[in-house]
């Protein structure tokens, strides 16, 4: 696989475990206004990186979370848990 798939795929961990954290926080400060802003803010670059990273190698989740190309190529590997 190219550099770029493993950079991309990084950042979306990386801001995805960003959001579980602010998650996390707002069940026990639901009123924090800032941080349901940066929640909302960093859910936002999750979902444009996901929609980058799938367009360029495919999809990241199965059973409808994605949109396939054609072929199907969910079979395609690696899938994104096995790097």
């Amino acid at each position: 696989m190219p550099p770029e798939f493993y950079t991309l795929l990084e950042e979306i961990q990386a801001i995805d475990f960003v959001i579980v954290e602010l998650n996390l926080y707002l069940d026990t400060h639901p009123d924090d206004f800032e941080i349901i802003q940066q929640f909302n803010d960093f859910t936002e670059q999750s979902m444009k990186l996901k929609i980058q990273f799938e367009q360029k190698f495919g999809p990241l989740m199965n059973f409808g979370r994605s949109y396939s190309n054609y072929p199907f190529n969910w079979v395609d590997t690696p899938w994104p848990w096995q790097v």
